[in-house]
């Protein structure tokens, strides 16, 4: 009996243990420029996502991808950092990155007002008109299943931030490239607690979108490469489902995606880091018929 409830404690802790570990995956996602709506110009959509992709990477939930690799799969398809994406494309460009989420979104106000209070503040040597100034930054905020081509969530991140202070700081000197001056403006202020919100957002969406992996290359030798590694959370010992998947079934009347036919074919365990966390090598454990593209999950 005392060695039936040892076994039974051994068990149920490394069971705890594994949960745990998968619970430590992080979820891809790419962020495509927002369209600035508000007219103000200035790259304002690409400032605004820029910041995105920074709290996104602070959060450390996500696996986010570089800038650099969604522009240059964008520009494989013909298609820009912002307008020309729809979300069927932006499905078709996650598929190619491997995520499971692309942020698209526009910027549709965004800016300052200012009413004066009084005129100069003789005692302390300082001429100039004291205002109140109203910061506010507005972002639309979608998210596209990168599996369907759906968008699963659409909010509005609206950010306000208020100041009382002398009429000499211009909004036409903010700069997305300086953090340490951005930060020290109102607007810079209103903008991050947008950002923020969108953050929430996605995070909240995430929860009902499943975790996925992709098989890069499969080996003679019974193991294979897949993605991501360790800076997507994926560490050795952890072991996978694998699923071909069959062909993507449309929808004749609205043209979407709406999936496709899946088959489980197999099992594997990872075994080794590659790439600096970007991939992995794993064994196969069980099932045959495996190849680049296969889709890795949880179960």
């Amino acid at each position: 009996m005392k060695y039936f409830l040892i076994m039974t404690l051994i068990l149920v802790f490394a069971v705890q243990i594994s949960a745990g570990d998968l619970q430590g995956l992080k979820k891809r996602i790419a962020v495509v420029d927002f369209e600035d709506r508000s007219g103000w110009g200035h790259n304002i959509g690409t400032g605004l996502a820029d910041m995105l992709v920074t709290h996104l990477v602070k959060s450390g939930q996500f696996l986010v991808v570089e800038r650099q690799e969604l522009a240059k799969i964008l520009e494989e398809q013909g298609l820009g950092m912002s307008g020309a994406v729809t979300p069927q494309s932006a499905a078709q460009v996650g598929q190619l990155l491997g995520v499971e989420l692309m942020v698209m979104g526009s910027v549709s106000e965004f800016g300052e007002k200012k009413s004066g209070l009084g005129g100069g503040i003789g005692k302390i040597g300082i001429g100039g008109k004291l205002t109140k100034r109203q910061a506010r930054a507005v972002v639309d905020v979608r998210l596209v299943n990168t599996s369907t081509g759906e968008i699963v969530l659409a909010e509005t991140a609206e950010g306000e931030e208020s100041s009382t202070g002398l009429d000499r700081i211009r909004v036409e000197d903010i700069d997305f490239g300086n953090p340490t001056h951005w930060d020290q403006t109102i607007l810079g202020k209103a903008s991050r607690k947008s950002i923020e919100k969108c953050v929430g957002f996605i995070s909240k969406a995430m929860e009902n979108i499943p975790w996925e992996g992709k098989v890069i290359k499969v080996n003679d030798d019974g193991s294979l490469y897949m993605k991501p590694g360790s800076a997507g959370g994926v560490n050795a010992g952890m072991e996978f489902a694998v699923y071909s998947k069959g062909e993507e079934i449309i929808d004749p009347d609205t043209g979407l995606s709406l999936g496709s036919e899946e088959r489980r074919i197999g099992k594997v365990k990872v075994v080794q880091d590659i790439g600096d966390g970007k991939a992995c090598k794993a064994i196969i454990v069980s099932g045959t018929g495996m190849k680049t593209g296969d889709l890795v999950r949880t179960q």
